[in-house]
């Protein structure tokens, strides 16, 4: 199963994940999430050595200029959780980052959205709820295309992370679940850890 955890704060939770090579590390800017991080914090993300985990900077419709000077020296994917159209995921490509395109998926018929971005390296399937941990539907995760190249994201947790395995989802993104129950954006290092303790355990 790979693995891609967002929301997470430079300082605080960076060298557990890589330790427990947790694959993908997620960082958000958008201003409106509780999760959102500064320009000061990403500097902080030069300390680490990354081993075999990835950086990811999730974003929303960003500019030309945020990704040239913030995302390029700092950050291995890109995650464009806006509206951008195939001709601006293709720009952004060409500018030398590795691309997670997040489709929004209400119903079976939005899922065929994802052939016009088949130029990302990967399609991170998604509710609408931006960040309101909205439970993505057994029905539609069947429908969704299978392989490493198609993540799935949605209220997704120790709980309900074997049933979604048998559904044939192979790379999941988490964030609300594994945080503190009384504080929202800040991450529950034991948590993370059962949660990648059950996962590794699927893998045998």
């Amino acid at each position: 199963m790979i693995i891609k955890i967002c929301g997470l704060h430079p300082a605080r939770d960076v060298q557990l994940c890589i330790d427990l090579n947790v694959d993908f590390l997620g960082f958000v800017f958008y201003e409106k999430s509780p999760r959102n991080i500064n320009l000061e914090e990403v500097q902080k993300l030069k300390a680490y050595e990354k081993k075999n985990s990835a950086f990811v900077a999730v974003t929303v419709n960003p500019t030309d200029d945020f990704i040239k000077n913030v995302v390029l020296n700092n950050f291995d994917y890109i995650q464009l959780h806006g509206t951008e159209s195939e001709k601006r995921v293709k720009k952004i490509k060409s500018m030398g980052l590795k691309i997670i395109k997040a489709i929004k998926i209400k119903s079976e018929s939005d899922i065929t959205s994802f052939k016009k971005y088949e130029i990302a390296d990967y399609i991170l399937f998604d509710t609408p709820g931006m960040e309101k941990s909205i439970v993505f539907p057994k029905k539609l995760i069947s429908k969704l295309p299978r392989g490493e190249k198609y993540a799935l994201a949605g209220s997704i947790s120790l709980n309900n992370i074997e049933d979604i395995a048998k559904l044939g989802v192979t790379f999941c993104d988490l964030s609300s679940s594994l945080e503190s129950d009384t504080q929202i954006g800040y991450k529950d290092h034991q948590k993370i850890k059962k949660f990648i303790e059950k996962t590794n355990g699927l893998k045998n």
